[in-house]
């Protein structure tokens, strides 16, 4: 299950675009919480707390636990908006988590046993066809990552969902055994060289006459 971290916020008291840039100028990231069959709630964060998150990769798995006001929210990061220049975060969407409520994520997998595959120590290499699988699964069983054991893969073998570790508990929105990756084959490219029976069937170039 997804490991919690806990973030800290203030309690916006208005919405809107006038309120946001006010958040943003004095120094925070304006954010709303929604979900769970209740009001939005608003509140500003911390830049350096989404930047480290967004950085450490899987955020889309991750549970948040946020102290606002007096109260702690769980809730899962649903999007987050970015400024065209920039790159940092302008606004930040969050999912209320209720418990025993079924909801759909997106896991990132994790790969392992690179170094003992055998298609991968004879030149060939991985092709990644999921990064990350998007599963429905309950809000307090969120797996953290799916694991992949590359070690007994040779050419051409695939990692596929049932060949996961840490699927328990989750459904996989795409349906049957699909390929998560591949071992491909190294790409062969031969020069052929010209031989010297090639070049003397080469006409030679008549001289230039004389005027």
């Amino acid at each position: 299950m997804a490991n919690t971290v806990d973030i800290k916020a203030e309690i916006r008291p208005r919405a809107g675009k006038g309120a946001a840039r006010a958040t943003r100028r004095a120094g925070k990231v304006p954010a709303v919480i929604y979900g769970g069959n209740q009001q939005p709630t608003l509140i500003a964060l911390d830049p350096r707390d989404i930047m480290r998150e967004l950085h450490r990769g899987g955020w889309q798995s991750r549970l948040f636990e946020i102290a606002a006001g007096d109260s702690a929210i769980r809730a899962l990061i649903r999007g987050v908006q970015f400024h065209p220049v920039t790159d940092n975060p302008e606004h930040v969407d969050f999912q209320r988590l209720v418990q025993g409520e079924r909801i759909k994520v997106s896991v990132p997998v994790h790969f392992d046993g690179e170094g003992a595959s055998p298609g991968l120590k004879r030149g060939g290499v991985l092709n990644v066809v999921l990064h990350a699988v998007d599963v429905v699964c309950d809000a307090e069983h969120i797996p953290e990552q799916f694991t992949a054991d590359l070690g007994p893969l040779d050419f051409n073998d695939n990692v596929r969902w049932h060949d996961l570790k840490g699927t328990e508990n989750t459904r996989a929105v795409l349906g049957g055994d699909f390929v998560v990756a591949t071992i491909v084959p190294p790409a062969k490219v031969e020069v052929a060289a010209e031989t010297p029976a090639a070049q003397s069937k080469t006409p030679a170039k008549a001289p230039a006459k004389k005027g």
